[in-house]
């Protein structure tokens, strides 16, 4: 297996593992700031019917997301990149 095959799976498992997970908490997050502001919405954050830590809850649940979402995006980079100077097994051209 090669480099590329490797960078590939470890792509794929990233966004499965972190990728997936990030964006659904990303999704509670937002829907958790939101009821947040709904006059009379029914909030219990362990225990406390109190809207501002259901807004605490959700923008610290969305800035997690974010590192979780980030996560594959870096992974992509740092194993899909060209190295510098890292050469290919082709042969070079022939000097005119």
């Amino acid at each position: 297996m090669n480099n590329k095959n490797t960078g590939l799976i470890a792509t794929i498992a990233s966004v499965v593992l972190c990728g997936c997970p990030g964006l659904f908490m990303c999704f509670f997050g937002a829907t958790s700031a939101f009821v947040s502001f709904v006059p009379g919405a029914d909030i219990n954050v362990n225990g406390s019917s109190d809207p501002t830590s259901a807004t605490a809850m959700g923008i610290g649940s969305i800035c997690l997301s974010l590192v979780f979402i980030a996560i594959p995006i870096a992974v992509w980079y740092f194993t899909m990149r060209k190295k510098a100077g890292a050469s290919n097994d082709e042969p070079l051209p022939p000097v005119s």
